[in-house]
């Protein structure tokens, strides 16, 4: 390989999603000190040079590129945890690393009741606390009510749905929405988080549907504006369309290193549950296909395993 071949193909490898491990050892273990200095030289992104002239690594490459190298460390780990273990983990993460309140509302509204409260038995065992209280002492704003909710909620998942009271909570939630136009105030509706947090999703599915009929517009487009309420109701009635969008997110180039996150969550969370679904998805909004947006963005181990886990929704 001629060596402006080698030095793009390094500095592929170094960019991204995860690093390119066979690139790495092909071309730096054959290597001489000249070879090296000619790639630090030519990769400003990666080295800096100080005032003595000195070529070192640019620190904050230093501390992406161990990110990188632990990404596939980390989705291995998650991937082998039993399912209680890995949303306890994630829902402890997402109150230490911002709070990040999607992730809240993404594990409390996407699993199943006994999912959830397997989570929140873990949750106790691992951290000698629940996570209802850890919810509610780390969130200050006025979502701590429908965050505190969601976490401790246990839907009825059967069968039976009474249409006129979803027509008549559908009916509600659109005054309510009207009402908001304007203001932030909505999250603080009792009534509206009592709808999204102790109905059932098939409940709320119908609800959805009969609110397209009143408004013309779907539920969580109107919900525009309000983030919180916005995201918990893709979550119990769309959630395809949530995790297409947080994947896409996640998947922009320079993105900070929280929303990268995502996409080992989940691909590792989703791929025995209804990958086909987000796929089918992701391919109708963005118009390519989630493999060959993966293949374009991750690299190395990485990539294969994410490939892997997303051919199993085949």
């Amino acid at each position: 390989m001629a060596a402006s071949d080698e030095l793009g193909a390094l500095t592929k490898a170094f960019s991204g999603f995860g690093v390119d491990e066979k690139s790495l050892i092909s071309i730096l273990g054959k290597w001489h000190p000249e070879q090296r200095q000619t790639f630090r030289k030519g990769t400003r992104d990666f080295f800096i040079q100080d005032e003595r002239q000195f070529e070192r690594w640019d620190d904050r490459h230093v501390i992406q590129l161990q990110h990188e190298f632990l990404r596939f460390k980390h989705a291995i780990v998650l991937w082998t945890m039993h399912q209680w273990e890995r949303d306890a983990r994630l829902l402890k993460e997402a109150l230490y690393k911002g709070p990040q309140h999607n992730v809240l509302i993404e594990v409390a509204c996407t699993r199943s009741s006994e999912e959830l409260l397997g989570a929140r038995r873990a949750y106790h065992s691992l951290f000698d606390h629940s996570v209802e209280e850890d919810v509610a002492f780390g969130i200050h704003g006025p979502e701590r009510k429908l965050l505190v909710a969601l976490v401790s909620s246990y839907r009825y998942e059967g069968p039976k749905v009474n249409e006129e009271t979803a027509k008549s909570e559908a009916k509600f939630l659109f005054s309510a929405i009207k009402e908001a136009a304007g203001n932030k105030n909505l999250i603080e509706n009792e009534e509206v988080v009592r709808i999204l947090v102790t109905r059932s999703k098939l409940h709320l599915i119908s609800v959805y549907k009969h609110y397209k009929e009143i408004s013309c517009n779907y539920l969580d487009e109107d919900l525009d504006g309000h983030l919180y309420l916005q995201e918990t109701v893709q979550c119990l009635c769309k959630p395809q369309t949530y995790f297409s969008k947080v994947l896409d997110a996640s998947m922009i180039p320079n993105v900070d290193e929280i929303k990268k996150e995502a996409v080992t969550r989940i691909i590792v969370t989703r791929a025995d549950v209804d990958m086909k679904q987000i796929k089918e998805e992701y391919n109708h909004k963005y118009g390519v296909s989630l493999p060959n947006k993966i293949e374009d963005v991750a690299n190395g181990n990485y990539r294969d395993f994410l490939l892997t886990l997303v051919a199993r929704g085949d």
